[in-house]
């Protein structure tokens, strides 16, 4: 008897930043002390009076299926948040509240993307847009940016990848994996762009919102003229050290809101009932320990940058916003210790996960093969250890 599993497995990869948590895993079980560089998840704590609401939560019996959009005061606490933090407009009826960012992406990109769609994603991008383009039967199509430009996409550039064909646009500012943060009058610009192609939708990934270094988060959601294009994505993980909490969230047009929402009824349903109420709280309440995170952020930030420094040959530009370095690392390639040769940025992070016993991510995941990505969301020690091993790896490199 012949069996077979879909195709639909073939169409898209494994993500990279998961494949390399696992192998750190494996690694450690078998004793190693393994540094992990490579899972973009913040080493703090939940913060403890959204704890208490969770808890709370418990207690009060939050126990039962939950609207498939969300609860109705969540989404009202969401419509106050981007109020507040972004002077952005929205009912309920444009907010659903999803099992994670990426469930949100998912909807998203599955409600608005029919087989042969292009989607514009400038790269360096995070890992898993392309893949799920590709599981939607679109067509990713790629634009890679520079360093020279801080890996920022121009309106020049976005203009001239549009064709009759293209569906939708993929972003995110804060950028994961290169840390670039579109100014204001850089959004504009991209704006003035869709304005005159007002078929086309936009996501724009804002889940590292509060992790800026150069000032306040822009969105390009401000945009009236182009509001109705903008479905933004949102969620709790980065800003409020939420991981394992699983929600996130999208503001979009209505026919966009109720499509996901369509969609999710047939996939998860509505989102874990104490996660939300927990949510609430997270949203509407006291900033001050997301600040003092970031405020660590930047601290680690200008120590890495500094440690980056000390590496002969890495080219490294300072990230504005998430908690990550981008090094262009090519100049490695071709050498090698007498066991490895490194020919590419997969062989390097391979190299340096067995040798240094650090866990990176290639810089192929994220569009932009010349580079491996690097977290900063490790403590300050191990991050130092970490860098020592690195550099020392390295020399061994001819």
């Amino acid at each position: 008897m012949n069996r077979s599993l879909s195709s639909l497995l073939d169409r898209f990869a494994e993500p990279e930043t998961l494949k390399m948590a696992k192998l750190g895993r494996e690694l450690r079980a078998q004793g190693i002390d393994v540094i992990d560089l490579s899972l973009g998840e913040p080493d703090f704590d939940t913060p403890q009076h959204i704890k208490e609401a969770a808890k709370k939560a418990i207690d009060d019996n939050f126990s039962h299926y939950t609207p498939v959009a969300g609860y109705m005061d969540l989404r009202e606490a969401v419509c106050t948040k981007l109020k507040r933090d972004n002077n952005l407009d929205y009912k309920p009826e444009n907010i659903v509240v999803s099992t994670g960012a990426k469930q949100s992406l998912a909807n998203i990109v599955l409600a608005v993307v029919d087989a042969g769609d292009e989607v514009i994603i400038p790269a360096p991008f995070w890992v898993t847009y392309s893949e799920l383009v590709k599981i939607a039967g679109g067509v990713p199509v790629i634009l890679e940016t520079t360093m020279e430009n801080d890996y920022k996409l121009t309106a020049t550039e976005l203009e001239r990848a549009i064709t009759p064909r293209t569906k939708l646009f993929l972003f995110s500012s804060p950028c994961n994996p290169s840390g670039a943060v579109y100014s204001r009058s850089e959004l504009q610009a991209l704006a003035e762009v869709f304005e005159q192609h007002p078929t086309i939708y936009i996501i724009s990934d804002e889940i590292y919102e509060y992790i800026n270094f150069v000032g306040s988060h822009e969105s390009i959601a401000q945009f009236n003229a182009i509001k109705d294009q903008v479905i933004i994505v949102n969620g709790l993980s980065k800003g409020y050290a939420m991981t394992g909490y699983r929600l996130g969230y999208i503001a979009a047009p209505v026919e966009v809101a109720k499509a996901c929402e369509k969609l999710q009824g047939q996939f998860t349903s509505g989102t874990n009932a104490v996660t939300q109420r927990a949510a609430i709280t997270a949203l509407t309440t006291d900033l001050g320990p997301t600040l003092a995170m970031t405020q660590e952020f930047t601290r680690r930030r200008q120590r890495v940058l500094e440690l980056i420094a000390g590496i002969p040959d890495w080219k490294c530009s300072a990230p504005e916003g998430a908690f990550y370095v981008f090094p262009d690392v090519s100049a490695c390639f071709g050498k090698t210790d007498g066991n490895h040769r490194i020919e590419n940025a997969d062989d390097l992070c391979m190299y340096l996960l067995h040798t240094a016993h650090v866990s990176t991510v290639t810089g192929r995941a994220f569009g932009t093969p010349r580079c491996i990505r690097l977290s900063f969301a490790n403590s300050l020690d191990k991050i130092e250890v970490a860098y020592q091993r690195i550099k020392d790896a390295l020399a061994r490199l001819q």
